[in-house]
C-alpha cells in the first residue's frame, strides 16, 4: 500500500472480537479493523500490532488451556460468553456493516428479513432441500453480466502482453474456461512500472491537492455504487462466492472504502517540532512513488479498495497484479476508475502468475513500496525478492488460524450461530476464519450436536440461485487441499461429524464439514485450511 515517506503508514489489521457475559456487565469489546487505518510512530500501537494480539475475557472461571502456533498474523481470538450486544457494537464500525451484511445475505436463519421468504430447512437426509448434491450438478446458472476485458491495463490503456500468450480463468462451478486472460510476464511488469513511474515523477497525480484526488475517489465510489450489479455478478462468476454476498456486502463496502479513503487525502498533515536550537523543524508528508501491490483470491474486490485506496490517497501510483484465479473484476472496476477522472498510467494492472509476474514486481528495482497479501510460504518469497533487489518496504498480510473460545455460561444457540457464520462465511476462505473452536467440557456435546444440525441446515450449491450461503472452492488446487485436510483429520482419529466428501461430480463443491474429538496436535488443528471445515476442540 502506498504510504507517505516519513513514517506514515496505511495498513490493515485482522477482523478479532471478544464478547463477554454476565460476570463481566454485558460488555462488549471489538475492534473490526477491516479498513486500512492511518498511524504515526507516535501512535501507541499500529494495525499491524494489534493483528498479532491475542484478547481472552475471562473472570469467574480460570483461563482457558490451550496450544498456540506460531503464525505471521495470530488472527483472532474470540471468548463467546454472552452476545446480545453484539448487533450494537458491530453498527459502530465500518467493516461490521461488511460482516452483518454478509450474514444477512449468507445466513438462512435471516433470509426472511431480507429476502422475503422463510429459510430454507434441511430435509431427513441433512442435505438441503431444492439445493440438493442434484441440484449442485445441474446445468449453472447463466451469469447476468459479460466479460469485456481481459487485456493487461498499461498507461491507461488495455492491451495485450508482450509474449502475446494468454490464459483460461475457470468457473468454479464447472471447472470450465470463462474467457482468456494476457498472460503478464517480466516484460509487461516492466512496462507498467515504467508508465507508473512516468506518471509519478512527470504526471498530474503526485501534484494534486488532497483534495483534488478525494474527489477522483469520490466519483469512482459513485460509479461502484452504479455498476453494483454488474460487478457483483462478475465477481460472483470468478470467485464462486453468494452473488447476494457480492451483491449486498462486498460491492457496497467498495464504495464506502473508497468513500473512507478519499475522506483521508486532505487530512494526513505534517509536524512542527520543537527545537534546542534556533531552526525550524518540519515534517512533511510525500507519497512514496511506484507502489507493487499483490493480491490473493478469495476477496478480489475488498483486496483492491484495501491496496489501492491508500495508495492513491496519498498521491502514489501502483502496479497491481491480480491473483491468477480472479482476474476479471479488478479489471474492470480499474476501467471505472479512468472513466472517473484518474489520470494514464497511475494505475496499472497486470494478470498473471506469481512465480513470473510477481516475482517481477517484488524483485523490480525501481518499484518505491510493495504490499503483498497471500499464503504465509509466498509471503517468505517476495520479502526475500523485495530484499535483494532495493530494500524496498514491504507490508505483508499472510496465513492466520484463528481460534474461537466457548465458556459454559455461553448463550449455546447464540455462540453455534457466531462460530459456524465466522467459519464458513466466504466457503471458509477467510485468513481470519474462526477455524478452531475451543468449547467448554460442560457445554460441548450439546455445542457439537447444534453445530452439525446448523451445518446440515447450510445451503449449499450454485452462487447464482436466491438463498445459497455457500458456492464452490475456488479450484481444483484448493479443492483437493482442503480434502486432503479432511483426510488427514480422519486418519488422525477425529471424529467425523458430518461432511468431509465433495458434493456432485462437477465444479468445487464440498461439504460443510465438522470434525470434534479434535487435539492441538493434529494437522487440522495446527494449519490454515482455507476451507468449510470446522474443527471443535474441548478444554476444562
Amino acid at each position: 500500500m502506498g504510504c507517505g515517506q516519513a513514517n506514515i503508514n496505511f495498513t490493515h489489521s485482522a477482523t478479532k472480537y471478544g464478547i463477554v457475559g454476565p460476570s463481566m456487565g454485558r460488555h462488549v469489546w471489538g475492534h473490526f479493523a477491516l479498513y486500512d487505518r492511518c498511524h504515526r510512530p507516535s501512535s501507541p500501537r499500529g494495525a499491524e500490532d494489534l493483528a498479532r494480539e491475542v484478547v481472552i475475557y475471562s473472570s469467574s472461571a480460570s483461563a482457558p488451556h490451550f496450544q498456540s502456533h506460531s503464525h505471521s498474523h495470530f488472527r483472532a481470538l474470540t471468548l463467546v460468553r454472552s452476545v446480545p450486544a453484539i448487533k450494537a457494537m458491530a453498527a459502530r464500525r465500518l467493516a461490521c456493516s461488511l460482516l452483518s451484511r454478509s450474514r444477512a445475505a449468507c445466513s438462512p436463519s435471516l433470509s426472511r428479513s431480507v429476502f422475503g421468504g422463510d429459510r430454507i430447512h434441511g430435509s431427513a437426509s441433512g442435505v438441503p432441500r431444492g439445493l440438493t448434491t442434484a441440484t449442485a450438478i445441474e446445468e449453472p446458472i447463466q451469469p447476468p453480466v459479460q466479460v469485456n476485458h481481459t487485456q493487461l491495463l498499461i498507461n491507461g490503456q488495455f492491451v495485450d502482453s508482450a509474449s502475446g500468450r494468454t490464459f483460461p480463468t475457470l468457473d468454479p462451478r464447472t471447472g470450465e474456461p470463462i474467457a482468456h486472460v494476457a498472460e503478464g510476464d517480466v516484460e509487461d511488469v516492466n512496462r507498467a512500472v515504467i508508465a507508473a513511474r512516468k506518471a509519478f515523477d512527470g504526471g498530474p497525480w503526485p501534484k494534486m491537492t488532497g483534495y483534488q484526488r478525494s474527489c477522483i475517489l469520490y466519483r469512482f465510489a459513485d460509479l461502484i455504487e452504479k455498476h453494483n450489479d454488474e460487478i457483483a455478478a462478475l465477481e460472483t462468476w470468478d470467485n464462486g462466492k453468494p452473488y447476494e454476498q457480492a451483491a449486498k456486502a462486498e460491492v457496497p463496502t467498495l464504495a464506502r472504502l473508497m468513500r473512507y479513503y478519499a475522506g483521508w487525502a486532505d487530512k494526513i498533515h505534517g509536524l512542527i517540532v520543537p527545537a534546542d536550537s534556533p531552526h525550524h523543524v518540519q515534517v512533511l508528508h510525500e507519497p512514496i512513488g511506484v507502489a507493487g501491490q499483490i493480491i490473493p483470491w478469495n476477496f478480489p474486490l475488498l483486496m483492491f479498495a484495501w491496496k489501492v485506496g491508500p495508495a492513491l490517497a496519498c498521491g502514489n501510483t501502483i502496479v497491481l497484479k491480480t491473483a491468477e484465479q480472479t482476474p476479471l473484476s479488478a479489471l474492470l472496476v480499474s476501467k471505472l476508475f479512468h472513466e472517473a477522472g484518474l489520470p494514464d498510467g497511475v494505475l496499472n494492472v497486470i494478470s498473471g502468475f506469481g512465480p513470473t509476474a510477481g516475482a517481477a514486481l517484488a524483485s523490480h528495482m525501481d518499484v518505491d513500496k510493495l504490499a503483498f497479501t497471500g499464503s504465509t510460504d509466498t509471503g517468505k518469497i517476495v520479502l526475500e525478492l523485495a530484499a535483494r533487489s532495493n530494500l524496498k518496504p514491504v507490508t505483508l498480510e499472510l496465513g492466520g488460524k484463528s481460534p474461537i473460545i466457548v465458556m459454559d455460561d455461553a448463550d449455546i444457540d447464540q455462540a453455534v450461530e457466531v462460530a459456524h457464520f465466522a467459519l464458513f462465511f466466504n466457503q471458509g476462505q477467510c485468513c481470519c476464519a474462526g477455524s478452531r473452536t475451543f468449547v467448554h467440557e460442560r457445554v460441548y456435546d450439546e455445542f457439537v450436536e447444534k453445530s452439525k444440525a446448523r451445518a446440515l441446515k447450510r445451503v449449499v450449491g450454485d452462487p447464482f440461485r436466491k438463498g445459497v450461503e455457500q458456492g464452490p472452492q475456488i479450484d481444483e488446487e484448493q479443492f483437493s487441499k482442503i480434502l486432503h485436510y479432511i483426510k488427514s483429520g480422519v486418519d488422525s482419529g477425529a471424529t467425523l461429524v458430518t461432511g468431509g466428501d465433495r458434493i456432485g461430480s462437477k465444479g468445487y463443491y464440498i461439504q460443510p464439514t465438522i470434525f470434534s474429538d479434535v487435539e492441538d496436535k493434529m494437522k487440522i488443528a495446527k494449519e490454515e485450511i482455507f476451507g468449510p471445515v470446522q474443527s471443535i476442540l474441548k478444554f476444562k
